[in-house]
């Protein structure tokens, strides 16, 4: 499996990123844990066209992926963490670990462009996610998903979270079913 080969190179821009070897299909793939500029208009730009084009969301939806990752942005802490996948030297891909609570971290902004998914990458990028939260000492993670996103559904679930809320309402130009999504993290008392 490619995430089992993955080498650490340092970037000549400065910064680290990972190159993945193994499979042709990714040979042109990195992931860099660093913002640097262009990436938030990027990340909502990727958000809103390819939800606008695969689930018919309005621009409404561009400001509910824009106003958190500024904050993001503008409040860094080593808890949190941003995973950026760039192919061709375009934006393809990301996801987020924010600080909800002292205790609690959100996932966010787990976005695949078409052309990298069904590559191993989201089941990569979800566990690195994960452990970075059990190495920053996160009691709980969770999420906020849509039902309709049937392969992020299994990957959330295959790493162990369970769905713990639903509502169905209007937002974004659609009517929709968002879904929260939680794992706990406390190891298990003996």
């Amino acid at each position: 499996v490619w995430s089992e080969i993955a080498l650490e190179l340092s970037n000549p821009k400065g910064g680290s990123s990972v190159k993945t070897f193994s499979e042709k299909d990714l040979d042109d793939v990195w992931i860099r844990t660093e913002m640097k500029p262009g990436d938030l208009g990027a990340i909502v730009h990727l958000h809103g066209t390819l939800y606008a084009k695969e689930y018919g969301f309005d621009t409404t939806f561009e400001t509910y992926v824009a106003r958190p990752l500024c904050d993001f942005v503008l409040q860094p802490s080593k808890r949190q963490k941003i995973w950026l996948v760039e192919r061709e030297q375009s934006l393809r891909g990301c996801i987020a670990i924010v600080e909800s609570t002292p205790e609690v971290a959100q996932l966010r902004w787990f976005l695949l462009h078409p052309d990298i998914r069904g590559l191993g990458l989201g089941r990569y990028l979800v566990g690195e996610a994960v452990k970075h939260c059990r190495s920053e000492g996160f009691s709980e993670v969770f999420l906020w998903t849509l039902e309709s996103l049937r392969a992020a559904l299994k990957l959330y679930r295959e790493q162990g979270f369970s769905l713990v809320e639903e509502d169905r309402h209007v937002i974004w130009g659609q009517t929709v079913t968002e879904q929260k999504y939680a794992m706990s993290l406390r190891k298990p008392v003996a």
